[in-house]
């Protein structure tokens, strides 16, 4: 027998084949069986918790599928029963609430002794974050964490928008400088009456939170042992500055995050668990494409807590199937999203 393909195609031919002719693909089969074989190979607690972020769905609020205070429910919900205290977490996110990120590494670290992150593309601020308070986190050569700096949602005469933390410090200085010129004053005016009087004070706060979190979940988890505040310092100021990546997007590979100290482990440097962690993930974004799931939380017995997105449509159409070889998406008729349901989902 010919070795597996578990190549982002090689599993959507798994999943046509995997349901009747004309019937919806078994996604959760699939996707749980590749994490169900990783626990069985890595002999860990294995948790998938990915998000419908890299699609860029323009009709799915962005709380939907952000770091929230609810995942700390769908963790309890998989990792009850677990008999070992190492712990696999795939992660895929784009970040959220600082705060829901502090309660979830609280939460994991109280109930794992050793935590290894493993990143099969996107894992950027809050979900950054998380990955400082691993062990060791694992990333393949297309994998990319992010920066920490905290974003401010603010509301302006442009409309509501996030906007980097200390963007908003650096231009009230500037600001203040400026405005030593009586002539300067007028063109700053508009901008400045854009923010409360407590905003810079608040963007300072988190900004220094951010940095400081970060700093003591990795002296205490990665570098635990000789030199490891000043370890940590030099990495999470280095994560948090704004300044140096420029944008909160910045996707930050793991050679300059092993360069700055982190403890980076190849995804490649075990191709078993490689091919395993990618499959699952595949599977995760192939049910992402196919259903109304917009955030899986699942360990690898099956359990699940999931955030299912209803959709009401202008006309029924059948669900799309796309082929084997990867073509350009169809365009689906607009669907607009209401009220997302949390749903446990046991084996």
């Amino acid at each position: 027998m010919g070795k597996e393909n578990l190549s982002w195609s090689g599993i959507l031919t798994e999943l046509i084949a995997s349901g009747a002719p004309g019937a919806r693909p078994d996604y959760d089969g699939v996707r749980r069986k590749y994490l169900n074989r990783l626990a069985e190979r890595t002999k860990r607690h294995t948790i998938l918790y990915a998000t419908k972020f890299t699609q860029r769905d323009p009709n799915l609020p962005p709380e939907l599928i952000s770091i929230v205070d609810e995942d700390v429910q769908g963790l309890m919900e998989v990792v009850h029963g677990s008999k070992t205290k190492k712990l696999d977490l795939i992660l895929h996110s784009p970040g959220g609430s600082l705060d829901a990120a502090e309660g979830i590494v609280n939460y994991l670290r109280e109930k794992f002794s050793d935590i290894r992150v493993i990143v099969p593309q996107l894992a950027q601020s809050a979900a950054t974050m998380i990955c400082c308070a691993a062990n060791e986190v694992m990333m393949g050569a297309h994998s990319s964490l992010g920066p920490i700096d905290p974003q401010i949602f603010v509301n302006t005469p442009l409309g509501s928008k996030f906007v980097p933390a200390q963007a908003i410090i650096d231009q009230f200085e500037q600001a203040k400088q400026e405005c030593a010129d009586k002539n300067k004053v007028t063109a700053w005016l508009p901008m400045l009456t854009q923010y409360g009087p407590h905003l810079v004070k608040t963007c300072s706060y988190l900004t220094e939170l951010s940095s400081e979190l970060v700093e003591e979940w990795l002296a205490r988890y990665m570098f635990h042992g000789r030199d490891a505040s000043k370890k940590a310092k030099r990495l999470a100021g280095w994560l948090s500055d704004h300044k140096k990546f420029k944008t909160h997007a910045r996707h930050i590979p793991r050679s300059k995050l092993k360069r700055m100290g982190m403890n980076i482990t190849k995804l490649e440097d075990d191709q078993t668990i490689q091919d395993l962690a990618l499959a699952a993930f595949h599977a995760t974004t192939h049910a992402f494409d196919g259903t109304n799931v917009v955030k899986i939380i699942e360990n690898q017995f099956g359990k699940s807590f999931m955030k299912i997105v209803l959709v009401r449509q202008a006309f029924p159409f059948p669900l799309p199937i796309q082929s084997p070889v990867p073509t350009p998406t169809p365009m689906l008729p607009r669907q607009t999203p209401v009220p997302a349901q949390s749903i446990l989902k046991p084996h």
